[in-house]
């Protein structure tokens, strides 16, 4: 099971001479739609303009499962979150709508970042009661299987 986050028809561009979405691409689906998860959070993109906090992604697993083609329609899914004081974990899966095969898996581990000092810092208590908050609406969702970040959050 998992959480539903956006939507996305494969654009001309992003295709290469093989006819399917290059892999730069695959990238750029994910993040934009992990920017939604960021927003719920108080964490994207008004977060780094405002207030100075982002987070910064250190580490990926990125798996590709089967092609996707121009004019396809792919459905991004949260699979897996979770937090400590300083870092998230997430992981999600890309799935072509009309075949509903998974096509790629992305996940991430990434830290909350002062950029004013460009430093590593903790996350401020209204983040993670909205994290946690999620957590506590979804979690039953996730699943931890073949997590390759699992033992990098410091609980």
């Amino acid at each position: 099971m998992s959480f539903h986050i956006t939507n996305q028809i494969i654009k001309k561009e992003w295709t290469d001479y093989n006819k399917h979405m290059n892999v730069a691409y695959y990238v750029l689906v994910f993040d934009e739609s992990w920017e939604v998860m960021l927003q719920k959070f108080k964490m994207g993109e008004n977060s780094a303009k405002t207030t100075g906090m982002s987070t910064m992604v250190v580490e990926t697993y990125i798996t590709y499962n089967n092609e996707v083609k121009e004019g396809e329609e792919v459905e991004v899914f949260l699979t897996y979150f979770d937090h400590d004081k300083k870092r998230l974990h997430y992981k999600l899966e890309m799935i072509e709508k009309s075949s509903k095969k998974l096509s790629a898996t992305i996940e991430l581990l990434s830290l909350y970042v002062d950029l004013k000092k460009r430093k590593v810092s903790e996350f401020e208590e209204e983040k993670i009661n909205l994290m946690q908050s999620f957590i506590n609406l979804n979690g039953k969702r996730f699943n931890k299987d073949h997590l390759k970040f699992l033992s990098k959050l410091k609980k």
